[in-house]
């Protein structure tokens, strides 16, 4: 399995305190079935700034350090980029990292609580520039489990998006979980990836969530979840599944 979303470089951000961590991480995902993963720490959320540039040398180091262990896991550098008034400026400086070489691709992060006023303007002038946002973990965003309605015009606009593993196997609690689960019902995301930090309740459970994601929607989805995040760190076309709006449940609140 490929994990395009993960934070097990370490000492920048909350993913993981040092190295020791970091490899004992890292062979948790090899024993997931992780074989290559993406980099992906936070970048301006307001609490961490990982500029391009030091992702890239702290990822160098970091494989050096797995050969060297003998850990078989290939990583590559990215970011976790919350989504914020600079980022086209960033952008244009190359302070931010896509998923793939190619640059199809950019994480974005919305903030836990809230969708700004600006993100379709934001989304809109990235597509422009010809990258597709991936939008991360959706399905624990409240303003989005209150209004599903902002996330189907954000991937009927043209970006995807990635549901957390845990959140899918209900690590996250049943309000989460039910999100998630209908988020996947309606072909609103794309991608599964662990978003692993090493915090209680944030480790591996990509093997649960593929043999979960099999059992109710079949080999085919599965392994089209599975090729999808290949094509994401190659910078190739991603499938995309029938797009439906979420029906807003009469007690959502009671999520």
């Amino acid at each position: 399995m490929i994990d395009v979303h993960c934070h097990l470089l370490p000492g920048i951000d909350d993913g993981s305190e040092n190295l020791d961590i970091s490899l004992q991480m890292a062979r948790d995902a090899v024993t997931d079935g992780i074989t290559h993963a993406l980099m992906t720490p936070h970048h301006m959320n307001g609490h961490y700034i990982n500029h391009a540039n030091d992702v890239i040398d702290l990822t160098n180091w970091f494989q050096s350090e797995l050969n060297k262990n003998n850990i078989p896991l290939t990583i590559f550098p990215s970011q976790e980029v919350r989504i914020n008034g600079d980022l086209l400026t960033l952008l244009d400086n190359h302070d931010i990292l896509t998923a793939d070489e190619q640059g199809q691709y950019v994480l974005i992060e919305l903030p836990s609580n809230d969708v700004p006023l600006f993100t379709k303007e934001i989304l809109f002038k990235l597509e422009e520039r010809g990258i597709t946002p991936v939008i991360v973990h959706p399905e624990r965003n409240t303003k989005l489990m209150a209004h599903p309605e902002l996330l189907y015009d954000m991937i009927n606009n043209g970006a995807y998006s990635q549901v957390t593993a845990s959140s899918y196997v209900g690590t996250f609690g049943k309000a989460v979980q039910r999100f998630s689960e209908d988020i996947l019902d309606n072909g609103l995301a794309q991608i599964i990836a662990s978003d692993a930090h090493h915090l209680p309740d944030r480790t591996y459970e990509m093997s649960d969530a593929f043999a979960k994601l099999k059992k109710e929607y079949g080999q085919r989805r599965s392994h089209q979840f599975d090729e999808n995040a290949k094509a994401l760190i190659n910078g190739d076309s991603l499938t995309r599944f029938y797009e439906t709006p979420i029906k807003k449940k009469r007690f959502f609140s009671a999520y």
